[in-house]
């Protein structure tokens, strides 16, 4: 009977893998299968040059959409040969996108989900922008079209090959990708039953646009510009001033908003040295703090927080003036997406003007702002957002300010039902930073079940009905999860936050519990 059962499993995967190719010649709205092979071997090298490992069999299908005579949106989904889990997991990208997840689809298919990815309509480096100079329909699918059509795509291929859809839909990104997944519970509520949103670009008008105060507070005065030498001083003043607040001296301040440091504290005073600042110097930071405001002084878009000094080399101050990830950002954004002027110079702009000029060009086709949520919460929608405190690339009160505008609009019990925030203390954009950043978020294998595993959380709020509660982030020596564990701390549903309990190893988590500030 054994011997029985085994061949005709046997059998049915033999089917199952001849039916692989087949999909070549399925059918979908405005869409063409490429390529439908079996791969075998237990390492992919797909075309970005990365070797894939320790893969189980599985089933690729790449195609390309076109909703638009001007669109070229390429996608792959993914399909374990054998032991599915009947669950389907929709991929997301970073910065202005054009390459496919494979880390994704690959960490994915290693725990038997069928997956899907996307380039969102063009390939490029994620920092290039040019490819939307006079495309608006490139655009879109950049915007909105492209994920949506790729998870209506990707069920398909999964019924077909399957025979059965997915049980449960799942869609977890981070910063552009936080931006794809807060337009898909808000433009789609039917395409994922479960959204998982890190440190979401939800604002791209307003951020790229406040980004100029900035940009032109560190390079329009010639001594404005703080150099990466001078950011170490500024984190142990910021640490000095605040770091004891929590009731810990630990590195890591749990709640920036309760930090009210000064940098005029670090004005020179005669030779300037690395440890001091230039008044103009001061007003940089209280820039790059203070956020970007109009001309009337309203708020454009949140600051960046007290201790988030280490990732400003990389997004704000750069090696250089004018060379951060944040100013490459904005100004391919300003050139080829808003004013289609290659030669346009964020130095001299005005930020009513360009702001005024991309809410009208791009806000509906990037901005996912809109708090009503309640149509993805009425089919049983699940969405968790969380964000570092010390992110240097988006503001974390813009997702403060995104969750409470979702409780005041649809109504407390309604939210109730079906989101959370958590705010991450030490943690950068994304992961990194010196607090704990692995707790199971963008597919890590690391997760442990749903209290390590924010992710998992997720899935047992959809499947299970449990709500989430305090998940436990991890922090690895070199930030390396095959590394020992330096410390564990738990992530706290907002507003609650982790309080020490007064003894014990301030790195092991049990000696903390969640309560309200």
């Amino acid at each position: 009977m054994l011997c029985s059962l085994a061949a005709l499993l046997s059998l049915a995967n033999q089917c199952r893998a001849a039916d692989c190719e087949s999909l070549s010649n399925l059918k979908l709205p405005d869409t063409t299968i490429t390529l439908a092979q079996r791969v075998t071997d237990k390492t992919f090298t797909p075309g970005d040059g990365k070797p894939l490992t320790d893969l189980p069999e599985f089933c690729r299908v790449v195609g390309v959409i076109k909703p638009s005579s001007d669109s070229n949106i390429r996608f792959e989904v993914w399909l374990p040969i054998r032991n599915w889990n009947h669950k389907y997991r929709g991929m997301g990208n970073g910065g202005f996108a054009g390459h496919i997840d494979y880390d994704g689809l690959a960490n994915s298919v290693r725990r038997n989900y069928a997956a899907s990815g996307t380039d969102t309509g063009h390939e490029a480096n994620f920092l290039d922008a040019s490819w939307a100079y006079h495309h608006p329909e490139k655009v879109k699918d950049f915007g909105y079209r492209a994920v949506h059509l790729t998870a209506e795509n990707g069920k398909a291929v999964i019924k077909a090959f399957y025979d059965a859809m997915p049980q449960h839909s799942y869609f977890d990104a981070c910063s552009d990708g936080g931006r794809e997944a807060l337009m898909e519970a808000q433009r789609y509520p039917q395409d994922y039953d479960g959204i998982l949103a890190g440190a979401p670009a939800n604002l791209w008008t307003h951020l790229l646009s406040a980004g100029l105060a900035a940009n032109q507070a560190l390079s329009v005065h010639p001594d404005g510009y703080i150099s990466q030498l001078k950011l170490p001083s500024l984190k142990r003043a910021v640490l000095d001033s605040c770091d004891a607040q929590d009731g810990l001296k630990d590195g890591i301040i749990d709640d920036p908003r309760k930090c009210h440091f000064d940098p005029a504290t670090l004005l020179c005073h005669g030779e300037e040295t690395r440890d001091c600042l230039t008044a103009p110097q001061v007003e940089s930071v209280k820039a790059i703090y203070g956020g970007g405001r109009d001309s009337k002084g309203d708020l454009v878009f949140p600051g960046l927080m007290p201790g988030s000094e280490d990732g400003w080399e990389l997004w704000v101050t750069g090696q250089a003036p004018g060379q951060s990830l944040g100013s490459g950002f904005l100004s391919g954004y300003f050139r080829y997406m808003v004013l289609e002027d290659p030669t346009w110079n964020p130095l001299t702009a005005n930020i009513d003007q360009v702001m005024s000029e991309a809410d009208k060009n791009t806000a509906r086709a990037l901005n996912s702002d809109q708090p009503g949520i309640g149509d993805f919460i009425a089919h049983g929608g699940k969405l968790i957002v969380y964000h570092g405190w010390n992110d240097a690339a988006i503001s974390p009160l813009n997702s403060i300010r995104y969750y409470q505008s979702v409780i005041t609009t649809i109504g407390k019990s309604t939210a109730a039902n079906g989101i959370r925030l958590y705010m991450a203390p030490g943690v950068g954009h994304c992961i990194g930073g010196p607090g704990p950043s692995w707790f199971g978020q963008l597919g890590a294998a690391t997760a442990k079940g749903p209290k390590y595993g924010i992710y998992d959380a997720l899935e047992a709020w959809v499947e299970q009905g449990t709500t989430p509660g305090d998940i436990i982030a991890t922090k690895y020596e070199n930030d390396d999860p095959k590394g020992k564990v330096e410390m564990t701390r738990p992530l706290c549903p907002f507003p609650q936050e982790a309080k020490y309990r007064g003894s014990g190893d301030p790195n092991d988590y049990s000696n903390f519990s969640c309560a309200a500030p």
